[in-house]
Formats: C-alpha cells, structure tokens, sequence
C-alpha cells in the first residue's frame, strides 16, 4: 500500500491554542524569574525585562518546536494536537526559585500510521527547527548591538541548549526516533547544534 502525504490545511482545535498560549506563558515567567535571579527580582524591573525577553526566545523555540512537529505528522495524515502538562508547567515555575529549570511542557499527541521513517521525519522537525531559529539568532548578535543583541544572544543559547537536550537518544525524547530511522541525520543533528552553542561565545565576547 502506498501512503501519500495529505495536502489538507493545518488545524488548531480551540483546546490545542488554549494549551499552547498557556504553555508559552508558563515557560515565559519560570525563565523571567531564573534570568532575574528569582524572589528578589520579581520586586524590579528586570523580571517584566526577563518575560518579554523570554517570551521572545523561549516562547518561540518552545512553539516553533512544537508546531514543527504538528504540521509533519498532519502532513503525514495523522491526527497531531499539542496537549500541555499542567503539573510540569506548575512544576517548572516553582524550580525556577531555586535557580534551576526542567522544562516538559507538554507534547503533540499524535494518531494515524506512524512509521519508523515517518516517526523519525516528524521528529526531526523539532531540534531541526530549534537548530534553524538559533542561527538566525546567531546573524542578530552578529549584526546588531545593545539590547537586541542581547535579546539574540539568549535565542541562541536557548535554542541550542533546547536542541540538544531534545536529541538525547533515551526515553521519549526526539533524538532516540531519529536515531532509529537515520543515524546520518542525527549525527549531522547532534554536531549543528553543539556547533551552534559553541560558537556563540566568540560573538559575545
């Protein structure tokens, strides 16, 4: 049997938006304290500085991630919808207090054929689309000065960091999916990405 890719128009359910606006705000305030050194910055300015900051860089690569997986999997014909985890984003804010963050937001919850191709292809797109807006993160910082500069600096680092954890080949985590289909991919994968987070210094210094 041939399987084709569906050419159907994406589709957000009003649960789904819900999920992903409440994921992205959750995110947004956990980095917003840990960036403004926790109780003590809450009081000043540097917190509202630190959630637009975050919002802009975490927020995104957070969405975009997450996204990147829906469309692939629609692509493929499947059912994909995003579903936060409440108690890892309550989780999430309460760390980030003590000057650390583990960040499970939630996942695109997928049905239909599902392939260890197209698994991988689905996976892929996640890391591969943090890989992407860190680079052109990475042109900002080189371009530009001042506070957009800065705000750059940490979609850089955010977005490699997110990558690179995402790839770790255990558990549930993309990198074992993409490992399984094409081991050239992932290494390729693997290698941008520290490449990514090891260049960064050398344009901030």
């Amino acid at each position: 049997m041939i399987y084709q890719i569906s050419k159907k128009k994406f589709k957000f359910s009003k649960i789904e938006i819900q999920d992903l606006l409440k994921a992205w705000a959750a995110i947004s305030i956990a980095f917003a304290v840990l960036f403004s050194g926790g109780l003590e910055g809450l009081s000043g300015r540097s917190f509202a500085f630190y959630f637009l900051v975050s919002s802009i860089t975490v927020g995104i690569a957070f969405l975009f991630h997450e996204i990147g997986h829906k469309i692939v999997a629609q692509r493929f014909g499947c059912w994909a919808e995003f579903r936060a985890n409440n108690f890892m984003l309550i989780l999430a804010i309460f760390m980030s207090f003590f000057g650390f963050i583990f960040i499970a937001p939630g996942a695109v919850i997928i049905q239909g054929h599902v392939t260890k191709s197209r698994n991988g292809k689905i996976s892929l797109t996640g890391p591969l689309t943090n890989i992407a807006l860190g680079s052109i993160f990475l042109i900002i910082v080189i371009l530009t000065t001042g506070t957009i500069r800065q705000v750059a600096h940490y979609g850089v680092m955010i977005n490699s960091w997110i990558a690179i954890f995402n790839l770790i080949p255990l558990g549930i985590f993309d990198g074992i999916k993409i490992l399984r289909w094409n081991k050239i991919i992932y290494a390729l994968l693997v290698i941008s990405a520290i490449i990514l987070m090891a260049v960064l210094p050398f344009f901030t210094a």
